[in-house]
């Protein structure tokens, strides 16, 4: 059965598929399954008069607890990637977005008009050259978004100046009793600005990039190692941001971590304030 085909066969039976493990009796409650929507695979939408005929694409969105994927497929043996952009009703401002494949933050139930801007790597040994276009599909989804389990807040909220270092102090805070108190902040500015984050706390470093030996860091992120989060026992980090003169960075904030329930494993990735430059 070809992968279009099934994508068709699929949101026309009303797909629901469900992923998850029941829990066993007096085991504590498995975290939600993740649920996939797909819709019918339709020809790629593509500018201009003179393009020959492209193949049926499809939309499928996995919606897992406080994230969701969306994938795309063709009816063909060929590699499908791109971006895409979600909207909820009529307002411009209810998006969404990120990368086919990738994992991005779950906004929550609704009905959402999905456009993805896509590309069809021809099939091998055709010669052919790849495909550029867009595939829509129109999702109703109603998983419920599940209350986030840490915060990040930073202070002071005063935008970071060029030419001049900012101190900025996060705090993270665990907000439920589920999971341990294990987490992984991450701070990163725009690469190529010269910006320069850097921290005295020893669970903070630069990132390692290159490959065994090298040594060198990413002197625009910070990877912190948070070991002992509980609720009503924030942790705070401080950092120290540099820039250049005459150039500006935002610096952007995300916390990962995990809920252990036995072997079976949940987590999220929480999006934390972003910091601007004036």
């Amino acid at each position: 059965m070809r992968l279009g085909t099934s994508l068709t066969a699929l949101a026309a039976a009303g797909l629901t598929v469900l992923a998850g493990a029941v829990p066993a009796a007096g085991a504590a409650a498995a975290p939600p399954p993740a649920v996939t929507t797909c819709s019918p695979a339709a020809p790629l939408e593509q500018s201009g008069t003179e393009r020959p005929a492209g193949p049926s694409v499809g939309l499928c969105v996995t919606v897992a607890g406080a994230n969701m994927t969306v994938t795309a497929a063709a009816d063909c043996a060929c590699a499908v990637s791109g971006t895409w952009t979600a909207r909820r009703g009529d307002d411009e401002d209810d998006t969404a977005s990120g990368t086919l494949g990738g994992r991005a933050e779950y906004p929550g139930p609704g009905t959402y008009a999905f456009t993805a801007t896509v590309r069809v790597g021809a099939a091998p040994r055709t010669g052919a050259e790849p495909l550029t276009g867009t595939a829509k599909g129109t999702f109703t989804l109603t998983a419920p978004k599940p209350a986030a389990g840490h915060r990040i807040e930073v202070a002071p909220p005063a935008a970071l100046a060029p030419g001049a270092t900012t101190t900025l102090t996060y705090t993270v805070e665990r907000t439920t009793d589920d999971g341990d108190g294990s987490a992984r902040l991450g701070l990163i500015g725009e690469p190529g600005t010269g910006i320069r984050l850097d921290s005295t706390d020893v669970r903070c470093v630069n990132p390692l990039t290159g490959r065994y030996p090298a040594t060198t860091r990413s002197a625009h992120a910070l990877d912190c190692a948070l070991t002992d989060l509980q609720p009503g026992r924030p942790a705070t980090v401080t950092v120290h941001v540099t820039l250049p003169a005459d150039t500006c960075s935002t610096i952007v904030s995300r916390l990962g971590y995990w809920t252990p329930n036995g072997q079976q494993v949940a987590g999220a990735m929480v999006n934390g304030p972003t910091v601007a430059c004036r």
